[in-house]
């Protein structure tokens, strides 16, 4: 499958919640996410439905940026966002995973439930067992630290691609200081 992602841009893939409203706390910290990512020109890919995707999605539009929503025909119950630019739509929930995946150069984690944990999850071990290139995965805020501080034995692996961030202004900073690849 070819990746419908703009080759002049880095993707920078965003794993969080689908149940944030419009005016709740999560929603508006993706959106200011979204936002920054956009405009510091990387491309933003994400899960493609409600929520923090959507909130992504709808800042990267309004900010000059490119939103690549990755679906899943098992979700027959919901349309993409209104805000994705390009589709990508994978048959099985592994397969949208692994395509999220192969499309970022790297992730950031909001808070969310089982499927952002096992999209974290999936990162990790890939990182981690050596089964594709070391990328920066950067947690926003706390919500994810318990997880984190229960994994890590704090190994050099994890200390040179897993990072906390506390606001979205550290986000970019974090991806360009530890992504010399990247071309955002």
């Amino acid at each position: 499958m070819a990746m419908m992602t703009d080759p002049q841009r880095a993707t920078v893939v965003v794993f969080g919640a689908s149940y944030a409203p419009p005016d709740t706390l999560e929603y508006r910290q993706a959106y200011e996410l979204g936002k920054a990512l956009a405009c510091a020109g990387y491309n933003i890919g994400n899960g493609g439905y409600g929520g923090t995707m959507a909130a992504t999605a709808h800042a990267a539009r309004e900010n000059g940026g490119l939103s690549i929503g990755v679906t899943c025909q098992a979700f027959r119950r919901a349309a993409p966002n209104p805000w994705v630019d390009r589709e990508i739509e994978t048959e099985t929930l592994t397969q949208r995973l692994t395509t999220l995946i192969d499309i970022g150069q790297a992730y950031v984690a909001l808070p969310g439930r089982t499927g952002t944990l096992l999209e974290i999850a999936m990162v990790w071990e890939l990182i981690n067992k050596r089964m594709m290139p070391q990328r920066p995965m950067i947690m926003l805020g706390d919500f994810w630290k318990p997880v984190i501080d229960t994994l890590v034995t704090r190994g050099q692996a994890e200390a040179d691609f897993m990072h906390i961030a506390q606001t979205v202004a550290e986000v970019v900073p974090t991806i360009k200081r530890y992504s010399v690849n990247l071309n955002g």
